[in-house]
């Protein structure tokens, strides 16, 4: 079980809430910050000052007194209105991480929200009863306002939820868990519950994750392709990367270097030519950009999990509740769309390795497309082929959402961040980079088995390739490709390569 205090969430915990269901608990000290702050919003309501999103209306609309009558039904109001989302139906790991997130902002105490209606988000999440989100719709500025919406109906018994691997309407569910919804909401709750950046946040934390480990694939694809290529080991040296100092950079060259301890397939400059193409030489430095600028957005993104992003933010100790903007999403969008350029740079420079595989005239000595009877065979041809159309797309999507804005509720917001826009983008990189990794694996292997063997690997290299093995055949002549490229991918998606070299799940 882990506890939620409002922060310490790390990346890996929240990854174990999300994709593995681990329990979670709120911790005590945020169960008397919570009443400290539910305590302050009832003198608010039963005061004269307006005070937004307590007593008024919403976005344009703040302007608008709310009675002291009305105020449960005003948030009742605002989650069936706001509940606008549209397009696929989000991943259930990525809605349990934004029902964690959410849970972790709001018992810092500046919310307002009563302990009993987060309580009951927990018991939703502890139980796998996951609401239905639909992940087109937010601005990501006003916080990630249609996807919370719709995070945020279940706990009144409206919406749909999944469950046991169905979908149904939430009361369907609540009725077979024996759970029952909370009778109402009270002034604050609903402006607590959506306005925040945690639907961006839980699904670019979660492309975060998987972009950190297929950093590391990327590394021990290219030292495969190295050995496949007799590749000149000596750009590799690590005083080469320390007189720089690029931390990536030398990180990357000491994967590199442990990836191929003991391989005799490499060669010395000078031993068959004096340098070797950038696409591999320059892998580090490459590589090593990229692990640099993940670990910057780590920072970021994790930041942002243990931060208050409500409006109005109460300061319950001074008496005052402020209205700004900690939900606006900038520093996830740009976060995210950096992603998406860097993610989008290890396929690349994979894509160029992959050519330089099948390409007679660049793999020093193997023959064209990786088969024999080339002609009759077309072999690993179109391998190539489908990789540079993915990292053809993977430009298109690197295009930042960041930089766009649309006014929105009568321009009262009148500058939006799209940081979901760019999670949901990197999501797809992801995807596609996976898939190119794959390829290049696929490839290097087909070429170590035409050029020497796997007797003469590497340390972690004759791991990936035995591991490639047991999945995907040498190619001999022509066969359907497809279903070994997808099981590339599978490898690497499901995380079963990483285990079999890392020794991680």
């Amino acid at each position: 079980m882990i506890i939620l205090d409002g922060k310490s969430l790390d990346l890996d915990n929240f990854v174990k809430i999300a994709r593995h269901k681990e329990l979670v608990l709120i911790s005590q000290k945020s169960q008397e910050l919570l009443l400290q702050a539910r305590i302050f919003v009832e003198k608010i309501v039963q005061g004269e000052v307006p005070v937004y999103g307590i007593n008024t209306g919403f976005g344009k609309l703040s302007d608008v007194r709310i009675k002291s009558s009305e105020t449960d039904q005003l948030q009742k109001n605002l989650l069936m209105s706001h509940a606008c989302g549209v397009g696929p139906v989000l991943p259930q790991e990525v809605v349990r991480g934004m029902m964690a997130l959410r849970i972790n902002a709001l018992i810092k105490g500046h919310s307002g929200i009563r302990l009993e209606t987060l309580e009951k988000l927990m018991e939703l999440l502890n139980a796998d009863i996951i609401p239905v989100v639909f992940e087109k719709g937010s601005l990501g500025a006003s916080g990630d306002l249609a996807p919370l919406s719709h995070m945020s109906l279940p706990l009144i018994g409206l919406g749909e939820v999944i469950y046991q691997n169905r979908r149904m309407p939430t009361l369907e569910a609540f009725k077979l868990a024996k759970i029952e919804p909370l009778s109402h909401l009270e002034a604050k709750e609903g402006l607590s519950l959506i306005n925040g950046t945690q639907a961006m946040n839980s699904q670019g934390a979660l492309v975060l994750y998987d972009a950190l480990r297929l950093e590391k694939l990327a590394s021990l694809s290219l030292s495969m392709s190295l050995e496949a290529l007799e590749g000149i080991i000596d750009a590799f040296d690590l005083r080469v990367h320390e007189v720089r100092g690029q931390i990536g950079q030398i990180q990357v060259a000491k994967d590199i270097l442990a990836h191929l301890k003991g391989s005799r397939n490499l060669t010395h400059q000078g031993q068959k030519r004096i340098q070797d193409a950038y696409s591999l030489r320059c892998a580090p430095q490459v590589h090593g950009a990229v692990l640099d600028t993940l670990n910057f957005i780590k920072t970021i993104v994790v930041r942002e999990m243990n931060a208050v992003t409500d409006n109005p933010i109460l300061f319950p100790v001074d008496g005052d509740a402020i209205s700004a903007g900690n939900f606006h999403g900038e520093p996830l969008a740009l976060a995210f769309d950096y992603l998406a350029i860097a993610l989008s740079e290890l396929a690349n420079i994979s894509e160029r390795r992959i050519e330089r595989l099948v390409n007679p005239a660049l793999s020093n000595g193997l023959p064209a497309f990786l088969t024999h009877r080339s002609g009759l065979n077309s072999g690993f041809m179109i391998v190539q082929y489908s990789a540079a159309s993915l990292v053809s797309e993977n430009k298109v999507l690197s295009h930042p959402a960041s930089v766009d804005s649309i006014p929105s509720s009568a321009n009262q917001e009148d500058h939006v961040s799209m940081g979901s826009i760019a999670a949901n983008k990197a999501k797809t990189v992801l995807s596609n980079v996976q898939k190119v990794i794959g390829m290049e694996f696929f490839a290097a292997a087909q070429a170590i088995d035409l050029r020497n063997g796997s007797d003469r690997l590497g340390k972690n290299t004759t791991k990936a390739y035995l591991s490639i093995r047991k999945q995907v055949p040498y190619i001999n002549d022509d066969q359907v490709m497809y279903p070994h490229i997808h099981q590339m991918e599978d490898m690497i998606r499901l995380g079963r390569l990483y285990h079999d070299v890392f020794g991680e799940v």
